[in-house]
Parts: structure tokens; sequence; C-alpha cells
């Protein structure tokens, strides 16, 4: 169980600096190209892994697997996050994080409904301890935000939920090296299938500038955030993995200022000390089981 805990808390990191990233060259690429080159490098870098594990575990994948692979695919690369990074253009990154961490709401109830999983009363404790943060971060009584990025950032959140819980049904048997991979490479497919047909461009602007936040999005956020987080997945429940997501406007806020230079108003400090009271009331009896 610790070695969960200490995925979740990787991916969390790694998670948070996701809309910090995008902003950074949000004015130069395009939301759409962004997104297929990180998880094309993400690609790669899972490639020499994959060819070992699948060896390893001696999988013969089948239509049916490819099927459900190119779903997931789909969902998160295509959808969920083309439009996390497009919400980044209308509003701030710290927003579109915080609107991002509401998908473990949908993830309960997408896990209940799909999975079949029970949700304990220390996790609904836990969940809305950390969801009264959020929405002090949020901060609803003084909306200032631009809607449309937080609409389309709530898109991504509503979708990153479905691919998520639809992940645990199948993860066990693939693995993260597996499952992570050809998810990203036929969801890439897909996705530069459409940037063909709408005629997007795929390397232009692309600069010595810019190439630094790229590789760090495909290597850490895409290839190893991805991993740990479906190690967290596959060893716990839907609804305690999904503690990522509230920790990370706990994160964001703060990155933004540290690389954006955004200003955190009161609120949001608040928000911050709710979610840090959700997230140890959520792993503190499980940081004493032994491994």
């Amino acid at each position: 169980m610790k070695k969960a805990i200490l995925s979740v808390l990787f991916s969390a990191f790694v998670f948070s600096t996701l809309e910090v990233a995008g902003k950074l060259i949000s004015g130069e690429l395009n939301a759409f190209q962004v997104t297929f080159i990180r998880f094309f490098i993400g690609a790669l870098v899972l490639f020499p892994f994959v060819i070992k594990d699948l060896k390893k575990r001696e999988i013969n994948l089948k239509r049916d697997d490819f099927l459900f692979l190119l779903l997931e695919g789909v969902l998160c690369i295509p959808v969920s996050m083309a439009l996390l990074q497009l919400s980044v253009y209308f509003t701030k990154a710290s927003t579109a994080a915080v609107v991002m961490s509401t998908n473990p709401i949908f993830m309960v109830i997408f896990s209940y409904f799909i999975l079949g999983e029970r949700i304990n009363k220390r996790t609904i404790g836990a969940i809305i301890i950390s969801f009264i943060g959020v929405l002090f971060i949020f901060n609803p009584l003084k909306l200032s935000y631009d809607i449309k990025g937080m609409l389309i950032a709530l898109l991504a959140a509503v979708t990153f939920s479905l691919y998520s819980v639809l992940s645990k049904k199948r993860i066990s048997k693939y693995g993260g090296y597996i499952f992570n991979f050809f998810s990203f490479l036929l969801g890439d497919i897909v996705l530069f299938i459409l940037l063909l047909l709408f005629k997007v461009p795929i390397l232009q602007s692309i600069s010595s500038k810019n190439i630094p936040v790229l590789l760090y999005m495909g290597i850490f956020i895409t290839g190893l955030g991805y991993i740990f987080y479906l190690y967290a997945i596959e060893k716990t429940t839907a609804a305690i993995s999904s503690f990522v997501f509230f920790i990370k406007p706990a994160l964001a806020p703060i990155l933004s200022v540290l690389m954006l230079g955004e200003k955190i108003s009161f609120n949001v400090v608040l928000g911050i000390m709710f979610i840090i009271l959700g997230t140890v009331f959520a792993f503190g009896d499980k940081l004493r089981i032994k491994n």
C-alpha cells in the first residue's frame, strides 16, 4: 500500500505541472499539436519497457484488446488531454488545474456503476473535505474566470474520469507499460489523422525554446506520470487513486506562482489547507500498513 500511495503522490506532483507547462507554450503551439507531440514522446519512452514486458507476461493481444486500448486512447488523448491543453488558452493554468481536479467526483459515480466499487465512509468524508477545498479555490460566489476555459476543463475532467475507471477493468492484465504504450499509440494515431483532416500543423513553430518543455511533458508527465497513476489504480480503488486530483489543486496554484507569476488569493490558501487535510484523512491510516 505504501508504494501505491507514493505513486499517487508522484503522479499528483507531475500532473500538477501539466497546466503550467502547457501555459508556458500556449502562445507558440496549437493545443492539439502539443498533445500529439507529448504523447508521441511518451510512447517512445515506454517502447523498450513494453517489448520486455510483453515477453515477460506472454501476452498475445487480440482484436478485443486493441479495441479496448483504442477506446481508452481516444478518451485520454484526442478528447480529455487535448481539451485540457485547450482550456489553458482561455483561462489561468491554476484555474484549469482546479477544474480538472473535480474529476474524482465523476470517478466515484462511474466506479459505482461500471465497477460496482463500494465507497466507504472515510473515503466519502475525505472527498467532501477536499471538495470544500476545491470550492474555496474555485470561489463560485465571485466568479471572474473565463467561463469557456472552465467548461472545456470540466469536460476534460469528465472524460478523464471515465478513462481512469475503465482502465481499472484490465490494467492488471496488461500492466502499466503495455496499457500506456498501446493506448498512447492508438490514441495518438487517431489524433494524427484529425490533425491532417483539419490541417493543423504538427511540427511548425517548434523551437529550441519550447523543446525542453515538450520533452518534459512527454517524458515525465506523460510517460512516468501515467505509469505511476495507473499503478495506483491497479493496487487501490479508483476512489483512492483519484486523490491525485485533490492534491493537484493544492500544488498547481503554488507552481503557477513560481513559474508563471500568477497570484494566489486568500481563498486559494484556505482551499489548499482543506485539500491537505482531506488527503491526510484519506491516507493517514494506510501509511502505517506494511507492504
